[in-house]
């Protein structure tokens, strides 16, 4: 939600500095009139994301990996219930060859009511779209020939080439009891989306054991996570020992209306000054 022209030299200082990945979020439209609400701010208010520069993350990503060599990128989250999963596995595919199998692709139904009006999509059945999508677009990744028929979507067998070296990890989005199960169940990992900081416990907690309900818990999961304790090398153990094993963190209050003023020079040196002060003394603490 910065000026794009910040996004390459922002990319390529949290590369320098240590990060492991960086997160770019899906926003397709900004309505006129709606009624939705933004279940993740304060007060539940949308428009802090009036006018805020939002590029479509398959042309983004791709742009970040030309001008860095290490770095993740995560989508947080794609709005996967709105397009169509072949045309999805298509882009995902192609971002992660470009980048080197740095895509990690983060999906999630959207809360926007508006936007599935927009593009014509029926709101509901939103959650069985999202469940076949993620099986098409993993079938698809293969590289080898993959049919499919569901409820939703019946795809002939089809063949996608280039196709990635190693399968593009799966992570959902979503606070939501019936998100939590799909993550436990079949995901490689579950995404935070922020809101009260005093929910994380208790959704990672649940998370947890809905891992162990569906025999999963030991099987590799990233949980990337939006804390207050994220600020603090103590504060990352802790999270750490709720299960956490990424933390989202950013450097200015992302509700604000009105165009971002911040200095691309402020956001660089908020970025080493983590580093410094949080990133370095966890590794060496882990080394």
């Amino acid at each position: 939600m910065t000026d794009p022209s910040f996004y390459g030299p922002l990319a390529q200082a949290a590369e320098a500095a240590g990060f492991d990945s960086m997160v770019v979020p899906d926003s397709i439209c900004y309505p006129l009139n709606a009624t939705s609400s933004y279940p993740y701010s304060p007060d539940g208010s949308r428009e802090f994301l009036d006018g805020k520069p939002f590029i479509e993350p398959f042309s983004l990503i791709p742009a970040l990996g030309a001008v860095t060599t290490e770095l993740r990128f995560v989508t947080f989250v794609l709005k996967l219930p709105l397009r169509h999963p072949v045309l999805v596995a298509k882009q995902a595919t192609s971002t992660a060859v470009l980048t080197g199998g740095r895509l990690v692709l983060g999906v999630g139904t959207s809360p926007w009511r508006e936007d599935y009006e927009t593009l014509g999509v029926p709101w509901e059945g939103r959650g069985r779209r999202l469940d076949e999508s993620i099986a098409i677009i993993r079938g698809l990744a293969s590289g080898e020939y993959f049919e499919y028929r569901g409820e939703c979507y019946t795809v002939p067998p089809v063949k996608l080439a280039p196709a990635p070296r190693e399968p593009i990890p799966v992570l959902l989005g979503g606070h939501s009891e019936t998100m939590l199960r799909r993550a436990a169940g079949s995901a490689d990992g579950w995404l935070h989306g922020g809101g009260n900081p005093d929910d994380l416990p208790r959704l990672l907690a649940r998370l947890a054991e809905l891992r162990r309900q569906a025999g999963t818990a030991d099987r590799a999961f990233d949980v990337y996570a939006i804390s207050p304790d994220a600020y603090r090398a103590d504060g990352v153990r802790r999270l750490a020992d709720q299960g956490v094993t990424d933390v989202i963190v950013g450097f200015r209050w992302p509700y604000s209306t009105g165009p971002d003023t911040q200095p691309l020079a402020a956001k660089i040196d908020a970025l080493r000054a983590y580093a410094e002060n949080v990133i370095a003394p966890v590794r060496r603490e882990n080394s």
